[in-house]
């Protein structure tokens, strides 16, 4: 069980590095690695133009498909919110 969550951990991190660089690509003012987790990016400079280009950057990196309820600024607003939900659809895409 330790060594799932271990990595389940591993896998988070490495989404979250994913998400970091093409969060960069955007052309975001703030330093992405300056960037906590749970800052708000758009807080940070993320206009709604660079959230529709990063979200087409997630879908190519990920293979994955942001369904219309997910497509709100809460699932746009951090790093950490950004890797839930390509884990979560990364999830949804398994079963």
């Amino acid at each position: 069980m330790e060594q799932h969550a271990a990595i389940a951990e591993c896998e988070q991190i490495d989404v979250e590095a994913r998400v970091r660089e093409l969060i960069g690509q955007t052309g975001l003012s703030a330093g992405t690695t300056e960037l906590a987790r749970d800052d708000d990016l758009f807080d940070a400079g993320l206009t709604s133009h660079a959230s529709v280009r990063l979200m087409l950057a997630l879908e190519d990196a990920f293979d994955v498909e942001f369904p219309d309820e997910m497509l709100q600024r809460e699932y746009f607003s951090s790093v950490a919110a950004i890797a839930g939900a390509i884990g979560t659809l990364l999830e949804a895409g398994e079963g």
